[in-house]
């Protein structure tokens, strides 16, 4: 079984192009399924199923998705490998662009939208420096010259990812990400897995439920933000 995770901010494509390119393998005989992470609710289920694909929905609720993700991972795998799958593709939901669900030994692919802007490559973080593969969508409605800006600014912050244009409404470029599945290595369960990046750091009063804000009611791991000081003249 190849196994790949498939992450981006919210509506960038992920489902559309998982969509193509699966319904293309399983054209071709390939056994497939998809685990969907979400957090609140998980409303793609029906649409993968509309096109015979095997559909699996997560929700992490209160907990963020990448932390749901670690630690369900070994169960995910595990459950579908009792199936003989050929390819499994777990999309998870990018939140905070702080944390990042790729793990090693496991095909990273990261999912952007190039209507988010020039600047938003610099904003995604390890969940972008840590794939193997880039997904552009929507780029037909932004400047030739725009794309190439987006293109190159991914390269200075990931110069080894393969970086490609999708089309989840017209499936363009299906072809290519079905064979960027094809090249995952087949799962093989010798050895742990590992997170590609930590974590961020965040056991606070606001984890455990606190709900008034403010200094006073901050502990635990916090980060207090600096101001730079202010100078008061006195009147002569």
């Amino acid at each position: 079984m190849r196994v790949s995770i498939i992450s981006g901010p919210p509506a960038v494509g992920k489902t559309s192009i998982i969509t193509h390119t699966l319904k293309n393998l399983q054209n071709k005989g390939a056994k497939t399924a998809v685990v969907k992470l979400d957090s609140l609710i998980g409303n793609d289920e029906d649409l993968y199923r509309k096109e015979g694909i095997d559909v699996i929905v997560g929700l992490s609720k209160y907990i963020c998705p990448d932390h749901y993700l670690a630690t369900n991972i070994s169960k995910i795998i595990e459950y579908h490998e009792k199936l003989r799958l050929d390819y499994l593709v777990i999309e998870s939901a990018g939140l905070c662009n702080r944390c990042s669900p790729h793990i090693t030994k496991i095909l990273a692919i990261t999912v952007l939208d190039m209507l988010s802007g020039i600047h938003a490559p610099y904003k995604i973080g390890p969940m972008l420096k840590n794939a193997d593969c880039i997904l552009l969508s929507r780029g037909d409605l932004i400047s030739q010259a725009e794309r190439e800006i987006y293109r190159l600014r991914i390269s200075e912050i990931n110069p080894i990812a393969r970086i490609v244009e999708v089309n989840g409404l017209t499936g363009q470029g299906s072809a290519l990400v079905e064979r960027i599945l094809k090249s995952a290595n087949v799962f093989n369960q010798n050895g742990a897995m590992r997170l590609r990046h930590t974590m961020p750091s965040a056991i606070c009063s606001f984890c455990l439920g606190e709900k008034r804000v403010g200094i006073p009611f901050a502990s635990g791991n916090i980060r207090k933000m600096e101001f730079p000081q202010i100078e008061i003249q006195e009147e002569l």
